[in-house]
């Protein structure tokens, strides 16, 4: 055997029984820090409208990059399909993830559905 080869058996050797005694000297217990987030709770879906004949549709950009263009190709598409529906296009105030009270009041009081985008 060559002397480069022995070398190389040493070596692959002395890591095996290295690697062995370490996993013998004991267990080491990793704990998560993340915690336990509470259950989200379970919020049924609205109930579908049987169509959309003469509803207000309300479609709201949240204010990602391209959402509005999205939603105004899709009541193009709606203008000509279901021409007798009232389409009304809202831009959310704030950002994505806050509240826009005002706007779902309006949508809750005047609207029959919405469509939320967002795009890119």
């Amino acid at each position: 055997m060559k002397t480069g080869t022995r070398c190389l058996l040493a070596v692959v050797l002395l890591l095996a029984f290295s690697i062995t005694a370490q996993a013998q000297e004991g267990k080491i217990t990793v704990l998560i820090p993340k915690g336990n987030p509470p259950p989200t709770p379970l919020v049924p879906m609205a109930s579908r409208p049987a169509g959309l004949e003469g509803k207000t549709i309300y479609f709201v950009d949240i204010g990602y990059e391209g959402g509005g263009s999205l939603l105004k190709m899709i009541m193009e598409w709606y203008a000509k399909n279901v021409p007798s529906a009232n389409l009304v296009f809202r831009e959310k105030a704030g950002t994505y993830e806050q509240g826009d009270t005002k706007l779902w009041a309006e949508i809750k009081s005047k609207g029959d559905a919405v469509i939320l985008a967002v795009g890119h």
